[in-house]
């Protein structure tokens, strides 16, 4: 883009128009993902003087960069997302770094849909690969002698909707671009026990799991191959929406010693190539639940992700408080259930519309304009409740009487001296 007379190297445009996002379902696209994140940069903080004395293109590529900012906002850990991350990455390390040939233990990711499940679970694994890249310099320590096999130690799958276990073994294999034509099943896992093993892969995502239907035979035999993988010394991850509801777990029992879930061993196992043993695959179950208000400590909770979300925004009236005083923290838990992916959408077309209106603040009279909706559904399952339901908008609807946070509020010189 040629720059105007008297523009050039300060206009911010190459922030916007990255191309498509790379499908990290690929290796190529799951490794592109993994270094690119957190190169965003975020627009710079203008006031109305500073914003008014650009040029109109300027002015322009300005605006553009802060809907880039409020459509890019950096995941935030909550105190559910951090429960999931010390368990995830404690497991995925501690079974990297096992020479004992026994099973690894896996994990269940549970939560309802928009909840941010997978953006937790692959920040873990992307940082355990950067973690272990760098300890073995890039190289893949179990490649073959006079070969250089891709060192890929961490895979992510997203379940077919329909699964059967031909199709399973695929998708895995579509990760790492096998060739899979003219193949019967016994090839397919066996190809699969080859790949994880030639790619040093230590960690196996399998996302939506909860799209396997256990009233259905193909489904059970999915999940009873997908217990068998554990054999091949990974740690399988496993995310989806209300697990324990789903079925998955009818044929596991609770060890209380423990607090994981033990299943019997895979019918598959030294059936199609993989290691027969009799041991049981055992699961941490973890949940990765919404914000609550019910309790003085959820709503300071709850507060404090506005906080961290206010200081994101990047709009020229947006003063201390915005998301945090008054009434407002009810109001968008109201709004969104305290769903972190229904937040972060209607902050993003909030600030879209205070922009466009130039209010350039978020009000509750604004956001009540401001029709929630959900523009990725096609690629989820709804009836494997992966589309949580939208609560209905407005300042009146289904209105609750709580107690707010005062953990943000000023209370003045009086109140430090007791007087």
């Amino acid at each position: 883009m040629r720059s105007a007379p008297g523009e050039g190297a300060g206009d911010p445009a190459p922030f916007v128009l990255p191309g498509p996002p790379p499908a990290r379902e690929t290796l190529d696209g799951w490794q592109q993902r993994r270094a690119g994140r957190g190169s965003f940069v975020p627009a710079p903080r203008l006031d109305r003087a500073a914003w008014q004395a650009l040029s109109p293109r300027r002015r322009m590529l300005h605006d553009l960069h802060r809907a880039a900012t409020h459509a890019n906002l950096p995941l935030q850990q909550t105190p559910m997302s951090q429960a999931v991350t010390r368990l995830l990455r404690g497991r995925i390390e501690s079974n990297a770094l096992k020479h004992k040939p026994s099973t690894r233990a896996g994990v269940m990711i549970t939560g309802g849909g928009y909840q941010g499940k997978t953006e937790t679970a692959c920040e873990v694994a992307a940082g355990f690969e950067d973690a272990w890249l760098e300890l073995h310099h890039h190289l893949n320590p179990a490649a073959v002698p006079g070969t250089r096999d891709l060192h890929a130690p961490v895979a992510y799958v997203q379940t077919p909707v329909t699964a059967k276990p031909k199709s399973t073994c695929k998708a895995i294999l579509g990760f790492y671009g096998a060739d899979t034509r003219n193949m019967d099943l016994p090839d397919l896992v066996r190809q699969v026990a080859a790949s994880i093993r030639d790619h040093g892969t230590k960690a196996l995502l399998l996302d939506d799991i909860t799209r396997l239907r256990m009233h259905r035979a193909d489904d059970q035999d999915v999940l009873d191959l997908i217990r068998a993988f554990m054999s091949m010394h990974v740690t399988l991850v496993l995310i989806g929406v209300d697990i324990p509801g789903s079925g998955l777990l009818r044929e596991g029992r609770h060890d209380p010693r423990t607090g994981q879930w033990a299943f019997p061993p895979s019918r598959h196992a030294g059936v199609h190539g993989l290691e027969a043993t009799q041991t049981e695959r055992r699961f941490d179950l973890v949940e990765l639940d919404r914000f609550r208000y019910d309790t003085p400590a959820q709503i300071t909770a709850w507060t404090r992700h506005l906080a961290g979300v206010e200081q994101q925004l990047r709009l020229m009236h947006a003063g201390p408080g915005m998301l945090t005083g008054g009434t407002m923290p009810e109001y968008l838990y109201r709004r969104t259930s305290g769903v972190v992916g229904l937040l972060e959408r209607l902050i993003e077309d909030g600030c879209r519309e205070a922009i466009g209106t130039g209010t350039e603040r978020l009000t509750q009279a604004l956001l009540d304009n401001v029709t929630l909706s959900l523009p990725d559904t096609q690629s989820r399952d709804a009836g494997a409740g992966e589309i949580p339901a939208i609560p209905p908008g407005g300042s009146g609807a289904g209105k609750r009487k709580r107690g707010r946070s005062t953990v943000f509020d000023d209370r003045g010189p009086a109140a430090e001296t007791g007087t």
